[in-house]
């Protein structure tokens, strides 16, 4: 037997043999380079800031040493190009936005989609066709199933041209909409085919969008902002992927089929993961009780400083020299993770993609950690030195070059003056290393279905995706010859697995219909981690598990030694069935050794939230079994937020033998629940809760106890606030807590302690006190702070003020002593003036008048 893959996790493949005589395991070792073969990374030269012709474009860009540039198309063929796909032919369509930054009037899309070809295979494009017009906010664009998939906010639809003559069948269909559009940078874009034949894209945070199918309730749609999306082809289902991040312009997947995007403003890399939440650059989580997200990859920013000394929203930035050694800034757009063979070995799995004020092309790289993976700073890949160079998409080819649309436009950033954008330029470039070999490309619709399946062992990754996307549309349509799609595909699965050959073949088998439940089933017993982590992923595709697969499962969580396995089996949770997730749940937190890593920990809980108050006496359970602290964390916390929840939680407590390390964790989540929360019923298990953990020796326990007596209404505490309040020798933070518990409870017998405070000399607590005093009616209160008022602060004489015009009797003081300049009349601010006339009170509007 032979199995590649890499053993000790340094990112290099390994190969175990195993014979007659045992088993042996052949460690790849990397040497070094000689020095003078490593490429010379390009120069950065003093940016153009006027615009340059296509020509002189090209020869004031610098790119790395040993690659070629050339320009494919520019104006007048191309203009204003924002999405780009590569079809079987080997042509390339691109989508163009005039109607951007504004969407037209229905009926009035400016819009449109053409195509280039090399027809001869003499490397230049000299075919150009228009194949629609009348678009309108284009944003997003795929090619297959006969047609091209666009995305033209608030639609997604499909324009089919099955007899493939470069006409439109008719009109376009619409798939989907409810896709926002209120931030038109923001909307559906950078699809692509992923290797389970889905089509992708992004969706940025801005942009709020209730997405179903034309005519579908409100109940029967999914909300999106930021995220990933996905829509089936064939079974035409729609689902989010993946929630968060900020405006994600650019997605693919690397040879294991993980997925990444890139963003901007927030950090710049993520690791997308099926069921996931991530870090937003703004706004809240669908789900109020997700708690926490997961972060970024990147290891490393492309900014120097603070985000708010890089991000420029519309204006034309001027990049400091630190900046600009590091990527060139925040934002960022396309992404391809190179696999096209044309490159030096060296690029293959490269993260390659555009910084935008950098006007650069950039790399990163990803290093195992964990269930994922750290993302690296690379070396700048090409610098435009241009800055009107906008390149938006990015992608590598047939040929294995790479392909750049570049808008072009002196305007850097979103500005919605729809006449600030100029329309009348823009780029395609093919980026080679060494000198470009033309040939004419087969078109892959010509082969046969196992020439198809072979491509999976082709060096170039385009190849085999493109492959794999017309089997699966062969298999469509009816017209598969899967057994000689199986014959190809046998001697695959120990192919080249640097290219990641065998997992290739094992989606073509899925694109084909050839792969089973029994088939996957089995494959969750496979040796390589990535197999049984992908058999767990398709086995989800269509739903529910079968009970003896779950079963399986549970076993693996609590058995399986690859992180990356655990964290597949934590993010299809929340595609099984509420039943179906608990055993696997309880296998998961009992792996104490992913308590600290950068997925498993969140997915778990993003997985058993909505089954926590299902049965809170086995999610009770769950945590207390639970070696990851923070899904123990997040469960007490969950239940801390339903009033039957907190009454389950108490009755725990009010149980001797409690770990005081477990009643510290309940009692600071239930506080944290009630924070912004001015009461809650009281539960009856409260009073022996109290009981039993009033006598605690974990000092931080007391402090938390009093709180929630307080929100509880637990007159007992009462006493004891006041006091603590008025011991000018106490602790500040406790008096503090003290004050907000008592205003919370409305305590008047706090008010002398209050009014005493507030007229006193200056001290921390002066301010809060006085805005106190507006929680109750006292009548000494106008005395006090009237008599008071000239040795406050600024501020606190706000305070005062305001205090003062919230009720007739204490605004007719405030009024009274302005009319005997025993308070100066500058102390009235128009606010506090307002306030008073808010009143209604006729005598105090008269008073107010003079």
């Amino acid at each position: 037997d032979v199995v590649a893959e890499d053993v000790n996790g340094d990112g290099l493949v390994d190969v175990l043999v195993g014979n007659k005589k045992g088993t042996f395991i052949h460690m790849q070792q990397r040497g070094g380079k000689p020095v003078a073969s490593v490429p010379k990374r390009p120069v950065r030269k003093p940016f153009v800031e006027t615009g340059l012709t296509a020509e002189q474009a090209l020869a004031n860009l610098t790119a790395t040493e040993g690659f070629q540039v050339s320009v494919i198309a520019s104006e007048p063929e191309v203009k204003q190009p924002i999405a780009m796909a590569i079809d079987e032919r080997g042509r390339l369509w691109i989508a163009e936005a005039y109607a951007y930054p504004i969407r037209q009037p229905d009926g009035e899309g400016k819009d449109r989609i053409l195509i280039f070809a090399d027809e001869d295979g003499d490397g230049k494009y000299e075919t150009r066709k228009v194949y629609l017009e009348g678009l309108n906010l284009v944003s997003g664009m795929e090619v297959g199933y006969g047609g091209v998939w666009v995305g033209a906010a608030p639609y997604l639809m499909f324009i089919p041209d099955r007899d493939r003559d470069d006409v439109p069948d008719g009109e376009p269909e619409i798939l989907l909409d409810g896709f926002g559009y209120q931030d038109t940078h923001e909307t559906l874009n950078s699809f692509v085919w992923g290797p389970d034949g889905w089509l992708y894209g992004c969706h940025g945070v801005f942009t709020h969008s209730k997405v179903g199918k034309p005519g579908a309730p409100d109940e029967q749609r999914v909300g999106l902002n930021a995220g990933v999306w996905r829509f089936h082809p064939v079974r035409r289902e729609f689902e989010v992927f993946a929630h968060g991040t900020s405006n994600p312009w650019g997605l693919d997947f690397d040879k294991n089929g993980e997925a990444f995007v890139t963003a901007c403003v927030i950090p710049h890399l993520f690791h997308m993961v099926q069921g996931g939440r991530y870090h937003r650059q703004g706004g809240q989580h669908f789900n109020p009780h997700t708690y926490d997200d997961i972060k970024t990859i990147a290891d490393h920013a492309h900014y120097a400083g603070d985000i708010r000394d890089n991000a420029h929203w519309g204006k034309v930035p001027t990049l400091k020299e630190d900046t600009l050694t590091l990527g060139g800034g925040h934002a960022h757009c396309g992404l391809t993770i190179y696999q096209g063979g044309q490159f030096p070995s060296e690029y293959r799995g490269k993260l390659l993609f555009t910084n935008l004020h950098g006007h650069s092309i950039i790399s990163d790289y990803t290093v195992p950690e964990g269930s994922g993976f750290i993302g690296k700073h690379g070396p700048d890949f090409l610098h435009t030195n241009d800055r009107w160079s906008m390149p938006v998409d990015i992608q590598y080819g047939p040929d294995g070059a790479l392909y750049v649309i570049d808008w072009y436009d002196q305007q850097n950033c979103h500005r919605r003056d729809a006449e600030l954008w100029d329309r009348t330029n823009g780029r395609i470039y093919k980026i080679s290393y060494g000198a470009a070999k033309p040939s004419k490309f087969t078109d892959l619709t010509t082969l046969g279905d196992a020439e198809l399946a072979g491509l999976q062992a082709s060096p170039n990754g385009w190849m085999a995706n493109t492959s794999r996307r017309l089997l699966a549309e062969r298999k469509a349509a009816g017209k598969l010859d899967a057994e000689a799609v199986g014959k190809s595909l046998a001697s695959l699965a120990v192919g080249d697995a640097r290219l990641g050959v065998p997992m290739r073949a094992l989606w073509a088998r899925f694109a084909a219909g050839l792969e089973t439940e029994a088939s996957l089933t089995d494959l969750l017993g496979n040796d390589n981690e990535v197999f049984r982590a992908w058999a767990i992923r398709l086995l989800s595709d269509g739903g529910e598990f079968p009970t003896a697969t779950s079963a399986k499962l549970a076993e693996m969580a609590r058995n399986d030694a690859s992180p990356v396995v655990r964290r597949h089996l934590a993010s299809v949770l929340d595609r099984l069935p509420h039943e179906s997730r608990w055993d696997i749940v309880a296998g998961l937190v009992g792996r104490g050794e992913d308590a600290n890593d950068h997925n498993i920990p969140l997915l778990i809980w993003y997985g058993v939230e909505p089954v926590v108050m299902d049965d809170t006496a086995r999610a009770l359970t769950l945590a207390g079994q639970s070696k990851i602290p923070l899904v123990r964390q997040f469960i007490y916390r969950r239940l801390a937020h339903e009033d039957a929840g907190r009454e389950t939680l108490l009755t725990m407590l009010s149980k001797p033998g409690a770990k005081a390390e477990i009643q510290t964790v309940i009692l600071t989540e239930m506080d944290a629940v009630l924070k912004d929360r001015a009461s809650a019923p009281m539960p009856k298990a409260w009073e022996g809760a109290f009981a039993a953990l009033s006598g605690s020796q974990d000092k931080a326990i007391q402090p938390i106890l009093e709180r929630l007596a307080t929100k509880f209404g637990d007159q007992r505490m009462l006493p004891r606030f006041r006091k603590l309040l008025a011991d000018s020798k106490a602790d500040p933070a406790a008096r503090q807590n003290a004050l907000t518990s008592l205003v919370a409870a409305k305590d008047a017998e706090a008010v002398p302690v209050l009014l005493s405070l507030a007229s006193g000399g200056a001290s921390p607590l002066r301010g809060a006190a006085i805005r106190a005093l507006g929680s109750f009616t006292d009548p000494g209160t106008p005395e006090a702070l009237l008599g008071a008022f000239g040795k406050l602060s600024v501020a606190e004489k706000a305070d005062a003020a305001n205090v003062l015009a919230s009720n007739p009797g204490y605004a007719k003081a405030l009024l009274d002593a302005l009319a005997d300049d025993r308070i100066p009349r500058g102390a009235i601010s128009a606010f506090t003036a307002r306030q008073i006339r808010a009143l209604n009170d006729d005598s105090l509007n008269a008073s107010l008048e003079k």
